[in-house]
């Protein structure tokens, strides 16, 4: 399996950064993954879904360590791409004179 394609949406808020898309062997596609500032540094929160107690349930997740490790690579990678795309000044127009 691997990931062929990362979207990532920043957001601005405290300990949420973005929400991501990612597309799998280019066929299969999982949305909702965030990108959370935790105290250990960031991190990826699989998509869940809240239950009747008010807990949360993952509804798609990695199986297996190895997985998650590599998601968390390719997805935080973009992330850093994508957030430094915006950090960066807008050029100054000209007006071709």
């Amino acid at each position: 399996m691997e990931i062929t394609e990362v979207r990532v949406f920043p957001v601005n808020e405290d300990k949420l950064k973005a929400y991501v898309t990612i597309t799998l062997d280019q066929c299969f596609v999982v949305r909702d993954l965030k990108v959370i500032q935790g105290t250990a540094g960031l991190f990826i929160a699989m998509p869940a879904k809240r239950r009747k107690d008010g807990t949360f349930k993952d509804i798609a997740h990695p199986l297996n360590s190895e997985t998650r490790e590599r998601m968390e690579r390719v997805i935080l990678a973009e992330y850093g791409r994508e957030t430094a795309k915006e950090a960066q000044p807008l050029p100054t127009g000209t007006d071709g004179a």
